[in-house]
């Protein structure tokens, strides 16, 4: 009776177990359906902010009626909702002030 409980026990652990792959299966799959919509976002998401990027440049003119060059201009958003247009180099270091600030918080 011992060795028939005991076998009955290992045959429901081996279920439950097989049960437990078919369900993480399913969420994986659930898992890579979700990712991949969520990389189209993104991909979405990046190409009309580069629209709208490069739809801003082509707008904007210095002081003397000319475009200003996207090549040496990024556009900048402070954390108070204010865009700026601003040179890279400074926005290049200001990256970096802030990526010390951070590490220091750390």
């Amino acid at each position: 009776v011992a060795a028939q409980k005991c076998r009955k026990r290992k045959l429901n652990a081996i279920l439950n177990l097989e049960e437990d792959v078919c369900n993480l299966q399913t969420q994986k799959e659930s898992l890579k359906k979700e990712h991949s919509q969520c990389s189209k976002s993104i991909s979405q998401i990046k190409q009309k902010l580069n629209n709208l990027y490069h739809d801003i440049f082509s707008r904007l003119r210095d002081d003397q009626g000319r475009p200003v060059n996207p090549c040496q201009y990024v556009i900048h958003c402070s954390g108070n909702g204010s865009v700026f247009i601003i040179p890279k180099h400074l926005a290049k270091s200001e990256q970096k002030q802030d990526n010390r600030k951070e590490q220091k918080q750390k």
